[in-house]
């Protein structure tokens, strides 16, 4: 075998490697050797991109001297996936692994929260954030698997849901998660009850009648150091609103596997059920796929092996 074949494909199984454990620097390092690009060719690839990074950064980057935190610089590693032909949002996965990642535009890490976000929320999530002490900015936490399990009633209703969540901590001292469940329109949240099923017990409880939410702190009883995994299961009875028409996921970073069950009553079967995506609020809604109804179980679902940030989702026609 010619020794520049050898040396190919020792490169691209050390990148193959370094993409699905990490660390970032080391990933970013074997992507650039493998596609036989200097530094100046990744700085002019990226400028055309619209992206401004100086040959520096990408060294000390590269070498794990620095890391990727701000917007423009989370926006180049996004460039660098496309221009160093990675699957996409393979860097930013190690770097959301790590806890270095932001999770929008702020340059905040997203909250560890599990919702279904509407966007004249925020400003209230964040409000009732600050009542329960916890950081928006900094979980503590980042998710590497999260089901959830959507139960509509005989009125058509939302009835309830059951999350199942694994994290992992990126420092110590994680002793919570706060979860936050966003109701149909004219939902009444004080009305609404909080069930922790395993691994953890409900703390304080906080609600906001207008937009519908209901925020919990679900206690662990032990304090994970960095590394440290948990699973915990809770649960959220509703019942409190009218028609239920679909069920949203929103984050804003990626994440580990995730996966959605929505089950209809046998008394209320809808006509048609579909799974679709939305990158951003103001971008159009996309990748509409048709699911099957379960006829036993009377159900549909839908996994994403890694969640991507955006809005993922299940919706469905009453008649």
């Amino acid at each position: 075998m010619p020794h520049a074949t050898q040396h190919a494909e020792s490169a691209t199984a050390e990148l193959d490697s370094a993409l699905r454990g990490g660390p970032f620097h080391v990933a970013l390092r074997a992507a650039i050797a493998a596609r036989g690009l200097p530094l100046q060719r990744v700085r002019h690839h990226l400028s055309r991109h619209g992206v401004t990074v100086g040959v520096t950064s990408l060294s000390y980057w590269q070498q794990g001297a620095r890391r990727p935190r701000r917007p423009e610089s989370l926006r180049a590693v996004r460039a660098l996936e496309e221009i160093l032909q990675l699957p996409e949002e393979s860097l930013l996965r190690l770097l959301v692994e790590a806890g270095d990642a932001c999770g929008d535009a702020s340059g905040q890490r997203s909250a560890a929260l599990s919702h279904r976000a509407r966007p004249e929320a925020s400003g209230v999530l964040d409000g009732l954030l600050a009542e329960l002490d916890h950081s928006s900015s900094d979980s503590g936490t980042h998710t590497l698997g999260h089901h959830e399990h959507i139960r509509i009633g005989p009125r058509r209703e939302l009835a309830g849901r059951e999350s199942h969540h694994i994290v992992r901590a990126h420092r110590d001292g994680v002793d919570r998660f706060v979860a936050v469940h966003h109701g149909d329109p004219g939902c009444v949240p004080a009305r609404m009850t909080v069930h922790a099923l395993e691994n953890c017990r409900t703390g304080r409880v906080r609600t906001h009648h207008d937009t519908g939410v209901l925020m919990t702190e679900l206690l662990f009883d032990t304090r994970l150091r960095a590394g440290d995994t948990h699973l915990f299961r809770y649960g959220v009875e509703d019942g409190t609103a009218g028609v239920s028409r679909e069920y949203v996921r929103e984050s804003g970073t990626a994440g580990g596997q995730y996966a959605l069950q929505v089950r209809f009553d046998a008394a209320a079967l809808p006509v048609r059920c579909h799974r679709f995506t939305q990158h951003s609020p103001a971008a159009p809604r996309g990748g509409r796929q048709e699911l099957a109804l379960n006829g036993h179980y009377h159900s549909v679902h839908l996994v994403e092996p890694r969640a991507r940030s955006g809005t993922l989702g299940i919706g469905w026609d009453w008649e």
